[in-house]
């Protein structure tokens, strides 16, 4: 019992902790000024044209934290703040979505390989836990593992997903530093904030692999009582 109590803290604890660390994190840089002077939407702009994305348009998106990047219309969207504002917290968000769109145009195996994991992806997650229940209701070991494998799918997408997000922040921080958007100590506040942001998918993908886990525990017990 005490084992499924720890379990249940970690899985429940581990993504409130990441939440909390990225928007105090994002609420402490967000209020320091960039020496550079400019605004999340002109970092972007900036580095955009800087390689070559001229075609890739950068607008202004709603909602806390809403910044993202649209492969398929190759917009970068950044919430309010970033996009008006000139802050570390900003300019390094904007540099991370550019990033993604540099990744794109550059073909990055990990960002291709995670397009084509979406739909999989979605389908997979949606449906696993139908078969998961029924298998664990009716004691139907075969229907659970349908579950866990078409559960194990969307686990894939988001194990994919770290370096994809880590390998956008590497290329944020280079450019922001060869076009002097962040200078000397600024560059240790941009890490802090896309190493806060980073944390959130390794919480999420770590519960994940845990459940996942759990389920082929369960599974492997059922199996054995038949």
């Amino acid at each position: 019992m005490a084992s499924y109590l720890i379990y249940f803290a970690i899985i429940l604890l581990l993504p409130l902790y990441a939440q909390m660390k990225v928007k105090r994190t994002y609420k402490k840089y967000s209020k320091v000024r960039s020496t550079s002077g400019m605004t999340g939407a002109q970092v972007a702009r900036t580095i955009l044209d800087a390689n070559g994305l001229a075609d890739v348009q950068v607008v202004e998106s709603r909602g806390f934290l809403s910044d993202h990047y649209n492969p398929m219309t190759k917009i970068v969207a950044l919430s309010s703040h970033n996009f008006h504002e000139a802050s570390v917290a900003g300019s390094a968000i904007a540099a991370h979505e550019v990033g993604h769109a540099i990744q794109h145009k550059e073909s990055y195996s990990f960002l291709n390989l995670r397009h084509k994991l979406v739909p999989v992806a979605n389908i997979s997650s949606n449906a696993s836990w139908v078969f998961i229940m029924i298998g664990m209701i009716a004691s139907f070991p075969n229907l659970m593992l349908i579950g866990i494998v078409l559960l194990a799918a969307g686990v894939v997408f988001q194990i994919v997903t770290l370096p994809v997000e880590f390998n956008a922040s590497s290329r944020a921080m280079d450019q922001m530093v060869s076009h002097g958007i962040i200078r000397n100590e600024e560059e240790r506040h941009a890490k802090k904030v896309l190493s806060a942001a980073a944390l959130t998918y390794v919480a999420a993908t770590a519960v994940a692999v845990l459940e996942l886990l759990r389920l082929v525990l369960i599974y492997t017990g059922m199996s054995r009582n038949d």
